[in-house]
C-alpha cells in the first residue's frame, strides 16, 4: 500500500446516503481476532471490551463506537483490522447496554457520557505503561471522545499521543433535527427500533424509568432523549442534554493532536456545522481537520471499481496515529542520548 493516499470518493457510490449505507450492506471482512473481557465499573456495573493483542510495547488504540454500535459494526471491524495490519493492539469499548446483555444499573450510555472512557483509558495506560496510545471515536463515540478530551485538557495519560474522530455530530440538537428529515429518517427508524426495545427491557426492571406505553410510542431520537436520555442522566430534557453534551462548544479546550474527519454530505449533520468547527480550528492548532465534500456518515469509500473498494477512514486514522507515534518518539530521542 502506498505511504500516502489522497482521498477520492468512489464514483460508483454517488451521494452521501449510499456512502453511509455501503459498509453496513455490502462490506465483507474477516472478523478481527479479539478476545472479550468484562470489566467491573466503580458504580457496580460493567463494560465489555473486545481486545486485540500485540507485542509488548507495541502501540495500542482505544476505539469508541457510534449510536447502537457493536463489535460487528463495519467501521469497528475496519479499525480493528487496520490496527492488526500495523502490528498494534486495540481495545473496542462497548458502551453500556450495547453488548450481549443489558447493563445492571438504571443508566444507559449517551453522547456526553465520558466516565467509562476515562476509566478504561486509565486502566489501559496502567496495563501497558511502555506502549504509545491513541484513541479513536466514530459518530456518537467521536462526540464522546472530543468532550472527554476537552474536559481533561492536558491531564491525560503520558502515553496518549493522538486522537481521531470520524463523522462527529458536533451539535447534537441540529443533528437530531437533521436525522428527522427526508431519507435520513431511515437511519432514525433503525436506531429507534433498537433503543425502544432496550428502554422497554430496562423499564421492566426499573418501573420508574418511564411508562411502557409512552416508550412504545416513541418515534424520533429527540422524543427518546426527551423521555429517556435526558431525565435518566440528570438533564432537564433533550435540549438540556444536547446543550451540555455537544462537543462543538468544547473544541477550543482540546490539548491533544486530534484528527477530525467528516464529510459535507453527511446525512446526519447540517453542513453549516462544519463551518463552525473550521472557525474553532483556526484558533486551536491541536485540531487537524480533513473535511471532504463526499463521504457520507462513516463512509469515505474510495476505489476505482466496485469489486475493489478502499476504505479510507481507517487508513487515514492509522496514518495519522503512526505519524504522531513517530513524532513523539523523535522528540524523546535527544533526552535519551544526553542521559548516556
Amino acid at each position: 500500500m502506498p505511504r500516502e493516499i489522497i482521498y477520492s470518493p468512489a464514483w460508483w457510490i454517488p451521494g452521501g446516503h449510499l456512502q453511509t449505507l455501503w459498509g453496513k450492506l455490502f462490506r465483507r471482512q474477516q472478523p478481527a481476532s479479539t478476545v472479550l473481557e468484562r470489566w467491573e465499573t466503580p458504580d457496580g456495573d460493567f463494560v465489555d471490551l473486545h481486545r486485540l493483542s500485540a507485542a509488548v510495547g507495541a502501540p495500542r488504540v482505544l476505539l469508541l463506537h457510534g449510536l447502537e454500535g457493536t463489535v460487528r459494526s463495519h467501521y469497528a471491524q475496519g479499525l480493528l483490522n487496520e490496527a492488526a495490519r500495523r502490528g498494534w493492539g486495540a481495545d473496542l469499548l462497548i458502551f453500556r447496554s450495547c453488548g450481549s446483555e443489558p447493563n445492571r444499573t438504571r443508566r444507559f450510555y449517551h453522547s456526553g457520557e465520558t466516565t467509562d472512557t476515562a476509566y478504561v483509558l486509565d486502566r489501559i495506560s496502567k496495563q501497558h505503561p511502555d506502549s504509545p496510545l491513541a484513541i479513536a471515536g466514530v459518530s456518537l463515540g467521536g462526540n464522546v471522545l472530543l468532550k472527554f478530551l476537552s474536559e481533561q485538557g492536558s491531564d491525560l495519560p503520558p502515553q496518549l499521543r493522538a486522537a481521531a474522530a470520524i463523522s462527529v455530530p458536533f451539535d447534537l440538537s441540529r443533528s437530531s433535527t437533521r436525522i428527522n428529515r427526508g431519507f435520513s429518517r431511515f437511519y432514525q427508524k433503525f436506531f429507534m427500533n433498537s433503543l425502544r426495545q432496550k428502554a422497554l427491557e430496562k423499564a421492566g426492571r426499573f418501573p420508574d424509568l418511564a411508562p411502557a406505553d409512552k416508550i412504545s410510542r416513541l418515534r424520533t431520537l429527540a422524543d427518546f432523549d426527551n423521555l429517556i436520555t435526558g431525565p435518566l442522566h440528570g438533564f432537564r430534557d433533550a435540549q438540556d442534554y444536547y446543550q451540555q453534551s455537544s462537543s462543538l462548544p468544547r473544541l477550543e479546550h482540546i490539548r491533544l493532536n486530534t484528527l477530525l474527519l467528516s464529510a459535507v454530505d453527511d446525512p446526519m449533520l447540517p453542513p453549516e456545522v462544519l463551518d463552525e468547527v473550521r472557525d474553532v480550528a483556526r484558533r486551536n492548532p491541536n485540531l487537524k481537520l480533513e473535511f471532504v465534500k463526499k463521504g457520507g456518515h462513516a463512509g469515505f469509500i474510495a476505489g476505482s471499481w466496485p469489486w475493489r473498494p478502499f476504505y479510507y477512514a481507517e487508513y487515514r486514522v492509522g496514518e495519522f496515529f503512526a505519524e504522531q507515534f513517530k513524532n513523539a518518539s523523535a522528540r524523546r530521542q535527544p533526552a535519551k542520548q544526553e542521559s548516556r
